[in-house]
């Protein structure tokens, strides 16, 4: 405990990076703020019914990733998701167009054009999800909750506008905190959204069990050790590497060659990381757009249970599937072997080129495995503590997208405060080790 007060005090001696924590609060409070503003010209004591349609399924997905504005109604509604769209966008492209390709091959300045073409991709999708949110709230809202003087067309074009400077200064938050703050400022963005969902989640399960007289104290404390254990294990999924040694030859004098110290490949057992439930949660709320159908009305049916064994079983599937094509086209076997071939390197027993390639493929598919599989369960653990009476809110933090992006971020966020430490001799934030984050070694 001392030893933890001591590197509290370390952290706040450093001049740059308390500033970067200060900073960092100030533009998350300033992110919190806006979520409570509502959208002009829209009652705030009418929201009740948005709110209780944003506690579940996409909607409710959509809900966690801003914080709680898209429930809101808030200036900023639709969140950073548009722009982790056009990310993803974006980072496919690159696989699958030599444009792309040349632009990541550039360096700093093929990055700023690429971060250049996805802001205005979020922009396009702004101006499709605007208006969809605007029709989602007229369809959810009674009448009497638009209380603006400009009707019809002209205020959805004015509050999808509102919407899309909300979203973009939000985008803007993020560059500021990664630049001048501590992490990654869009992750961190969204892992405060979910951050703000917990005390009202864990407060409403103490009342309930705490009101229960068989036992409800009890079930409580078993909650949260399981919770513990649930986080416990998610971070050593989030850490877990596979090492592929590579010895590298380092060129002294002429053609004389010198065999330099055996180094490592580290191969992420989830290299995916919460992608693959994001997607997956987005093709499950498919069939319910099916309902009015009669013919599709039993597997509609069947998809609402999000308790039920055929959701949770093609859930599981689905993130392992997706778990496998998210790595396939963000890990490529053939440029790592390409740059380790260039930079004198190679795997023992086997051939630079092809060979290590297919090595290198054959390893990250046997480790994928396992990683996806232990994606899956955590994909679905808030579906069994539903089943075991936990209350919908809490659950969520069980498993799932919430926890998956809470540890991520946590590790990265510590890994750069013990960067700082380190580099001004104190000591890190782990006794033994060195702290590792969702970027590898």
């Amino acid at each position: 405990m001392k030893r933890f007060f001591q590197t509290i005090a370390n952290i706040f001696k450093i001049e740059d990076l308390r500033k970067r924590i200060l900073y960092t609060l100030a533009l998350v409070a300033v992110y919190r703020l806006g979520s409570y503003i509502v959208l002009p010209g829209i009652d705030a004591s009418q929201l009740a019914s948005l709110q209780a349609k944003s506690s579940e399924g996409l909607v409710g997905l959509l809900n966690m990733f801003s914080g709680g504005a898209f429930g809101n109604a808030s200036i900023f509604a639709l969140g950073v998701m548009p722009y982790i769209s056009a990310s993803i966008v974006i980072q496919l492209l690159g696989v699958m167009f030599p444009f792309f390709q040349r632009l990541q091959r550039e360096g700093e300045s093929g990055r700023r054009k690429m971060n250049q073409y996805t802001r205005y991709l979020t922009i396009l999708i702004l101006a499709i999800q605007g208006p969809a949110y605007m029709a989602s709230l007229h369809s959810t809202l009674p009448p009497e909750a638009f209380v603006s003087s400009i009707t019809g067309g002209w205020y959805n074009i004015f509050a999808t506008l509102i919407l899309i400077g909300g979203t973009m200064f939000v985008m803007w938050l993020g560059e500021r905190i990664t630049d001048r703050g501590i992490g990654n400022g869009i992750s961190l963005i969204i892992m405060i959204g979910i951050l703000a969902r917990l005390p009202m989640a864990l407060w409403l399960e103490i009342t309930e069990k705490v009101n229960q007289t068989n036992g409800g104290f009890l079930m409580l404390i078993v909650e949260l050790v399981v919770l513990f254990f649930v986080f416990i294990a998610t971070i050593a999924l989030v850490q877990a590497v596979r090492k592929i040694p590579v010895q590298y030859a380092k060129r002294i004098v002429g053609n004389k060659q010198y065999g330099g110290a055996r180094q490592y490949i580290p191969l992420k057992v989830n290299a995916a990381g919460v992608m693959p439930i994001i997607f997956a949660q987005a093709l499950m709320v498919l069939p319910m757009m099916f309902s009015n159908i009669n013919a599709a009305k039993g597997l509609a049916a069947a998809f609402n249970n999000t308790t039920g064994f055929w959701y949770n079983f093609v859930f599981a599937i689905m993130v392992i599937l997706f778990t496998y094509f998210y790595t396939a086209i963000t890990v490529n076997p053939t440029n790592m072997a390409e740059e380790m071939k260039k930079n004198g390197g190679f795997i023992p027993g086997c051939k630079p080129g092809k060979k290590t390639a297919d090595y290198i493929d054959s390893i990250m598919s046997r480790i994928t495995l396992p990683g996806s599989i232990f994606l899956a369960l955590v994909a679905i653990l808030p579906a069994f503590a539903r089943m075991l009476g936990v209350n919908n809110q809490f659950a969520s933090f069980y498993g799932g997208t919430s926890l998956l992006i809470l540890v991520g971020v946590i590790l990265d966020t510590l890994q750069h405060i013990e960067s700082h430490l380190l580099m001004r001799h104190y000591d890190g934030l782990m006794k033994a080790g060195r702290l590792k984050g969702r970027s590898g070694m």
